[in-house]
């Protein structure tokens, strides 16, 4: 152990830090190959278990990855488990590792490898008990199988890193070995349920709580500093602590505890990144989260992520998708499919993909909850449509169905007395044609968005520690925008806060901010200069209400944006049962040019006027019922920014409203933004077809995805760059044709069945 780490200590004197640990924030990984995979790993142990090799696994083994191959799948997706692979401290076992790659090399099949590290051998439960995980009320958890120990203490993350580095050692000595998941599904704890603790949060244990000090003075520098900020009188770091309950006071200690959680996870994956970088300098490294972030909270207990701050310190980062995960009551809507893989998209925008760390395979199952049945066009919708927006791997999870715990018997493409099933064919059959069009889908990029919906999380810690009501106010503030011009086929993104921060908006004419009732002084800044520049913003109600710090603004818009919005805040009220109406009563303007007078739109909770500031010309362009201003847009530099008093955006999710949608797809005139496309199916929820857009150096990509139950007649309307005869190659069926543009526009008509996808390569 010593040995290791003098010379990683040589290796970090004489190279740039860079050189040794990438820094790639930003980084575009130029990737070279498109894994579309099965999850297996020898036998039918279920992940992240380990079968036991026996005279017969090595057949057993070949003549399932050798199914694999013929089926279509170019990869597996192996997986490596700390507990069976280090059952004593410093020897190593890759027995499992080792046959598999060399049964898959026969094969043809390339490898990725998932790490497990949350079922920690016996061992170090016994040997750091210092380090196990501890709740806020002072309970240790004993694993049983799982969860291990805390990282944060030092012996722990030591053995754990060093596991990560000898696996990269071994599995980068193969060939066909391609890349890495780092972490699936991360938390400060997995997989341990415990429901007798009331509000169970993690980790209150001395590794922690010493890592939350050291956060602490590099933020505040003295103590002094931390004493203002947390209205508290320490005399020592040392009698620094998270906090565990509320007050009615302040809580900006509640605030930097679970900032520092959000961060602490990014620095948990980027020592893992570093650890196999070590043993393996090339490959690419990846890892994915239970589900987009935006459907988490801070309040979570076993830490909340960030999906936007995870995919910094790796290639890509990815999401587990489960749309049938069990009870067919909690199957996902097409709103939510679109919802958590556009998420994902966009956090890793700056990274050109991302990765499905996890595709419903078959049936799921949960104890006695069980989903309705996994069919061909599940697998057909959720594929492409993940392609669609931008995925640059595709892992179905699992081969065999889980064969124990409180999922077995879930989950398998086939079945598990090893028999094809129809939707294992027809899987395959998606992985081939993807395999066959590797360079295409590598090159080619979603077209950019001009508009940009702000993801927050800050907004869901108003009130601290103590608040537990309108939990998905924030995540539904969002979809309420998103599904509108989803509906609508515009391309549109989600961003970050920090986007805002960093002044990274060049790309977008349009930002909407939902639920900003807490923001930063750098945000506020930022949205200042967006607008200053030409930039248009529409804000929801409140804005600025309280700071980063948990404290309220004199003005609200706060931190200075009343100047921006030329408004301050005169009266709110609050309603729970009902929404606010707020009637539409100036359509000159270009954001209400569609609508007609007396149109109302759906506020939900706050119903806030507004008075305008003295010398500011302001269009007031609707009214709350009391007759106050409650929509208005002011000039502020080249730019224009909007005011709405209430809260449109979770107004319009889950049940959407038809004038609130008529006005988010106006302010598209509004910002002046021009559609790459249209199609004659905009806007039709009753036969949705989502149409998307990818373009590379050649052309275009189209593709085109019939969710609904009846066989579609659809027309996409392209703008394309000049006039003349395209090449059209539909790829899923290899059929070519060719189209002559008309003002540069190509009208490309077909007619595709129901649950179908079309893909069209367009070529000048």
């Amino acid at each position: 152990m010593r040995i290791i780490l003098c010379v990683l200590f040589l290796v970090i004197i004489f190279l740039p830090l860079e050189t040794v640990f990438p820094q790639n924030k930003y980084d575009f990984y130029e990737a070279d190959f498109f894994p579309f995979s099965v999850w297996y790993s020898g036998g039918k142990a279920r992940a992240p278990m380990l079968s036991e090799i026996t005279p017969e696994s090595k057949e057993e083994w070949r003549r399932d990855l050798e199914q694999i191959k013929s089926l279509g799948f170019n990869t597996v997706r192996t997986w490596v488990e700390w507990a069976a692979c280090e059952p004593e401290p410093g020897k190593y076992n890759f027995e499992n590792l080792r046959l598999l790659m060399e049964l898959a090399q026969e094969a043809g099949l390339r490898v990725f490898i998932q790490m497990y590290v949350d079922s920690a051998p016996d061992w170090v439960a016994q040997e750091f008990p210092h380090a196990l995980f501890e709740t806020q009320s002072g309970h240790k958890v004993y694993p049983q199988s799982a969860p291990g120990a805390c990282t944060d203490n030092s012996d722990v993350r030591e053995a754990v890193l060093n596991f990560y580095t000898e696996t990269a050692r071994v599995a980068s000595g193969y060939p066909n070995f391609y890349g890495w998941d780092l972490w699936s599904e991360p938390h400060i704890i997995n997989w341990a349920h415990l429901d007798y603790i009331p509000n169970v949060q993690f980790c209150f244990c001395p590794g922690t709580r010493a890592r939350f000090r050291d956060w602490l003075q590099e933020k505040y520098g003295t103590i002094d500093e931390l004493n203002r900020a947390w209205y508290r009188s320490f005399k020592d770091w040392n009698e620094v602590d998270p906090p565990r309950f509320s007050t009615i006071l302040s809580y900006t200690d509640f605030i930097d505890w679970k900032t520092f959680i959000y961060q602490k996870l990014v620095d948990d994956l980027k020592m893992r990144y570093d650890a196999v970088r070590i043993g393996d300098p090339d490959n690419i490294i990846t890892a994915h989260a239970v589900g987009a972030s935006l459907f988490q909270s801070p309040y979570v207990g076993a830490g909340a992520t960030d999906d936007f701050l995870m995919s910094d310190p790796v290639d890509f980062y990815g999401v587990s998708i489960y749309p049938k995960h069990n009870h067919p009551d909690r199957h996902w809507s097409f709103t939510t499919l679109r919802t958590v893989m556009d998420f994902t998209r966009s956090a890793n925008r700056e990274k050109g993909g991302w990765y499905v760390g996890e595709l419903q395979a078959g049936m799921g199952t949960i104890a006695l909850l069980i989903s309705d049945p996994v069919i061909p066009d599940d697998h057909r919708i959720w594929a492409w449509s993940a392609i669609a927006k931008g995925a640059k791997g595709v892992n179905i999870y699992a081969y065999y169905p889980m064969s124990s715990g409180y999922e077995a018997g879930g989950y398998g493409l086939i079945n598990l007395d090893g028999t094809l099933t129809e939707r294992a064919v027809h899987a395959g059959k998606i992985a081939g044609v993807v395999d066959r069009n590797q360079e295409l889908f590598l090159s080619s990029v979603p077209v950019k968005s001009k508009i940009g919906i702000v993801y927050n999380p800050l907004s869901q810690m108003v009130g601290g520690m103590q608040r537990r009501d309108y939990p998905g106010a924030h995540t539904n503030s969002l979809i309420g925008y998103f599904r509108a011009f989803a509906d609508q086929n515009v391309p549109v993104d989600f961003i970050h806060r920090e986007h805002l921060e960093q002044q990274t908006l060049s790309q977008y004419k349009l930002v909407i901010i939902p639920w900003p009732i807490m923001i930063t002084r750098e945000a506020a800044e930022g949205i200042r200069t967006f607008v200053e520049n030409g930039g248009y913003v529409l804000a929801e109600a409140r804005i600025g209400w309280n700071d980063e710090r948990g404290f309220a603004s004199e003005i609200i818009p706060g931190l200075g944006l009343h100047e921006v919005f030329g408004v301050r805040e005169d009266e709110v009220n609050m309603r729970e049962a009902e929404n606010f109406q707020i009637e539409i009563i100036n359509t000159g303007h270009p954001a209400t040019s569609a609508l007609q007078n007396g149109d109302v739109l759906q506020g939900r909770l706050y119903g806030k006027s507004v008075m305008p500031l003295e010398n500011r010309e302001v269009d007031i362009l609707a009214r709350l019922e009391n007759g106050k201003p409650a929509l208005v847009s002011s000039r502020y530099g080249r730019g224009e920014a909007m005011l709405i008093g209430s809260y449109l955006g979770w107004a319009n999710h889950p049940d959407p409203q038809p004038v609130n949608e008529a006005f988010f797809m106006n302010l598209l005139n509004w910002a002046n933004i021009d559609r790459p496309f249209t199609t004659s199916h905009d806007g039709n929820t009753v036969s949705p077809v989502e149409v998307r857009l990818q373009e590379n150096q050649n052309g275009y990509v189209l593709f085109v995805i019939n969710h609904s139950e009846t066989d579609e007649n659809v027309t996409v309307h392209l703008r394309v760059n000049e006039d003349g005869v395209y090449t059209l190659r539909d790829i899923i069926q290899d059929e070519r044709s060719t189209l002559q543009s008309e003002n540069k526009i190509l009208h490309i008509g077909m007619q595709i069945g129901a649950k179908h996808v079309k893909v069209i390569d367009i070529r000048n």
